[in-house]
């Protein structure tokens, strides 16, 4: 005898409703299916061991079988089943008050697609898909009767006994018209790789289709051969993936063996990993890898996994881990991370500012704990390390306070040094009159080769700054250190960049100097260069370009933040021309157009050192040199 009725729900038809309040990601219908699958198994697993399920437990794999010929998806476990008092329950009763209201509040909003399996909802997901729905079920209990439910998507449902010898539930799904690419294999495919990947119970997907061959041989009426419908199916999950397991359980290959897991199109090695595994005051587990980063600043904020009980939920998780720790690889795994809310509120979540302030603290430990067993080992990945720290440095005063005894600095020697040990080494000799301690560094060893070389001839020394967060990380520095400036080795003159109580007298006299300019002003672009003599050393360049630090530092600073008003500015550059240099004082002795090719000549050699002549001025440049060499 079947039994009929109304689901109970307080609005007067749930299914649309469903349908538009997930209607960008109707796939997670088929996460929450086998999640529900996965928890009857695992519940029955708990009553096995605890002797209020007695049997033999058997094959527990949950299967996905795809039927396109029948148009169906099924969702079968050999779970705990459900009696037709638990369907009126756990189905029929659905405790959703105010939906209407609800939807309207989150509608649209990012992570929203993770409330519906914590209100009840998971199950009636499938009509997101499915124009039909049947579980046929069996619960493991000593003579219980199999039954089936059934809806078409209205409030209205029928249950009826039916025959069912195995133990469990099987969910069929008859796919809607206007969801018919869940019929596809691929599709399917992509889903469970997404969602079911480490599931903690075995999952087979197959797929229902025709072989053109009886493997029998045997023929129809028709003398052609038989189709039968065979099952192909593949396990398509690993139940035990690493992060579950106790770290002295796994060694190095198997950590890397899972990092390929997780990333197979990645084919770097991560330098080294962190093992997370906290049950108090927080359950916690997780595996973050730290990838290769070089100079480059490649963020992709969806490398980290972020799984409730093993089931995947997101792979944006900016707002549970601080920003720089996106730069990570890896999996997190909690369920204490509250997903009944929008993402949008897990900052005020007090769980999860736990979780972030614990994972920050522990992968700064790791640093630490690094740098001091084997600082020749830490020095060698700095280079890959430095974007990573010098992100954390700049955006979790936490984890500077960590990080500024363990970040180096390389200098042009490829010496390294912690902060501290570098501002003792060059304190001696690279304090200015002021007092002010200054730093003077390249982004380029090659491309800054002259200016390096004559600070080395002062003795002092330059370091390296190569990273892309470099204007930002210098100037967090500055506000964090006493009376230290940093200072682009190019940016001016080393007399003007550390200045000391002698300054050079010039040789030129002032009215040589307004001799001078006119001609130097006739051979340069006004609009790019602000002419100026400085009294220079007779070993330094004839003539140097230098942009100011401020300036450039801020163009940076924006070009690096995605523009905005500074980086539409042009650039400006200083040349200044040393007073003291035997070529530039011999101008004045040379006659008529001498003196602007010499001027010329002068002012090129300078823009050539720093790679500013380019095309037609290039090439009139080198025809220049060898005329003057004839």
């Amino acid at each position: 005898m079947a039994t009929k009725g109304t689901v109970n729900v307080q609005t007067e038809n749930i299914f649309p409703l469903i349908k538009k309040f997930l209607y960008s990601d109707h796939e997670i219908f088929l996460r929450e299916l086998i999640s529900n699958a996965v928890d009857a198994t695992s519940k029955l697993k708990v009553l096995s061991a605890t002797g209020e399920a007695t049997g033999e437990l058997g094959d527990l794999t949950v299967e996905v079988i795809l039927d396109k010929a029948a148009g169906t998806l099924t969702v079968n476990d050999k779970g705990i089943g459900m009696t037709e008092e638990e369907i009126q329950k756990y189905i029929n009763q659905i405790a959703f008050s105010g939906a209407e209201e609800f939807v309207k509040k989150y509608e649209g909003k990012e992570g929203a697609e993770q409330i519906i399996g914590h209100f009840g909802l998971g199950f009636y997901s499938a009509f997101m898909v499915a124009s039909k729905v049947q579980i046929r079920t069996l619960s493991y209990q000593d003579g219980a009767q199999a039954v089936m439910w059934e809806s078409d998507g209205t409030p209205e449902f029928e249950i009826t006994d039916i025959d069912k010898s195995d133990r469990g539930t099987e969910i069929v799904l008859y796919i809607a018209d206007d969801s018919k690419e869940f019929l596809e294999n691929g599709r399917i495919e992509d889903i469970l790789n997404k969602y079911c990947k480490f599931l903690p119970v075995e999952i087979k997907f197959g797929t229902r289709k025709q072989f053109q061959d009886d493997p029998s041989g045997e023929k129809d009426e028709n003398g052609n051969v038989k189709r039968v419908e065979v099952e192909v199916d593949n396990i398509i999950n690993n139940p035990n993936p690493a992060w579950i397991k106790s770290p002295s359980e796994l060694t190095n290959e198997d950590y890397n063996k899972f990092y390929r897991e997780l990333y197979p199109m990645s084919f770097d090695e991560p330098l080294f990993h962190i093992h997370l595994n906290v049950d108090y005051p927080f359950n916690l587990t997780g595996i973050l890898y730290f990838p290769k980063l070089k100079e480059s600043m490649e963020v992709q904020k969806n490398k980290i996994q972020l799984y409730s009980n093993q089931v995947f939920i997101t792979d944006s998780v900016e707002q549970i881990v601080p920003e720089f720790l996106t730069l990570l690889h890896g999996v997190i795994d909690s369920p204490d991370i509250p997903l009944n809310v929008s993402r949008s509120y897990l900052q005020a979540d007090g769980n999860v500012k736990k979780i972030s302030a614990h994972i920050t603290k522990k992968v700064a430990d790791k640093l630490a704990d690094m740098y001091k067993k084997d600082r020749a080992d830490f020095e060698a990945k700095w280079d890959d390390l430095k974007v990573f720290v010098e992100y954390g440095m700049l955006t979790e005063d936490k984890f500077y306070e960590k990080a500024e005894k363990f970040a180096l600095i390389k200098n042009a020697e490829d010496a390294y040094f912690t902060i501290d040990e570098y501002i003792e080494k060059i304190k001696p000799i690279q304090t200015d009159k002021s007092e002010k301690l200054v730093v003077l560094y390249a982004n380029h060893k090659d491309i800054h080769h002259q200016f390096i070389e004559a600070a080395k001839e002062r003795g002092y020394d330059v370091a390296i700054f190569d990273s892309p967060l470099t204007p930002h990380y210098i100037q967090k520095l500055e506000m964090k250190l006493d009376n230290v400036h940093f200072a682009r080795v190019d940016s001016d003159t080393l007399d003007n960049l550390i200045k000391k109580e002698d300054e050079l007298p010039s040789k030129l006299t002032d009215e040589q100097k307004d001799k001078l300019k006119p001609i130097f002003e006739e051979v340069i672009n006004a609009e790019k260069f602000h002419l100026s003599f400085e009294n220079m050393s007779e070993t330094d360049a004839p003539i140097v370009i230098t942009q100011p630090e401020f300036m450039r530092r801020m163009q940076e600073q924006q070009r690096l933040g995605g523009g905005g008003m500074m980086g539409s500015f042009p650039e400006i550059y200083d040349l200044k021309v040393n007073a003291n240099h035997p070529l530039v004082g011999a101008i004045l002795a040379k006659k008529g157009d001498n003196r602007q090719k010499t001027a010329k000549q002068l002012t090129d050699l300078a823009m050539l050192s720093q790679g500013m002549l380019k095309g037609e001025a290039l090439t009139n440049f080198i025809k220049r040199s060898v005329d003057l060499m004839k």
